[in-house]
């Protein structure tokens, strides 16, 4: 089982100065810098929950050709079925999507419901892939995001643990004193 999702976009940009003050006392104000131009770029992701192995890369655009990049999954699974839990979107379930789909007849895909995107465990991924390489960075070019998810999908992917759906049992608390009571 195989759980797969996009992040994105992720834009390019570089952050303006922190806003500070002047000589002589006036507060300078930063300007925001904030646009979805051509050069965003679109995290692929697909987590082997058995032992966390992820793979993933990046696209220019949200559409069914990019998504059809399962491949790379397919080609690091090279034996067995592969279920593909995957959310609704247009792009995984299009007339070309299918069509592909005939010529790979390992994959099968599993969509979750409408509104449940916190059944797929690629969303737990993404969280830490999210610290991990994108947290308070700026890139120059979609070339710089596409080398940062290189990295830290392999810093990622060397710590890797089976994923279990669900929070794990708390540790039983010791007590630190044990009194005792005699009558």
């Amino acid at each position: 089982m195989i759980c797969t999702d996009e992040l994105g976009p992720v834009i390019p940009r570089a952050f303006p100065p922190a806003p500070g003050w002047s000589p002589d006392g006036h507060r300078i104000k930063a300007e925001l810098d904030y646009s979805r131009g051509p050069e965003k770029t679109w995290v692929y992701g697909g987590l082997r929950v058995r032992d966390g192995i992820e793979i993933t890369t990046t696209a220019s655009s949200r559409n069914s050709v990019n998504y059809q990049r399962l491949q790379k999954i397919e080609d690091a699974n090279p034996t067995g079925a592969l279920w593909i839990v995957t959310d609704n979107l247009s792009s995984h379930n299009s007339k070309s999507t299918r069509e592909w789909l005939e010529d790979h007849p390992r994959i099968h895909h599993a969509f979750i419901p409408v509104g449940a995107c916190w059944l797929n465990l690629q969303e737990g991924w993404w969280r830490l892939f999210r610290k991990a390489a994108l947290a308070g960075r700026s890139f120059c070019g979609p070339d710089d995001i596409t080398e940062v998810t290189a990295v830290a999908t392999a810093q990622l992917n060397a710590r890797a643990k089976p994923w279990i759906w669900g929070r794990p049992t708390p540790p039983t608390r010791t007590l630190r004193r044990r009194f005792e009571h005699r009558l």
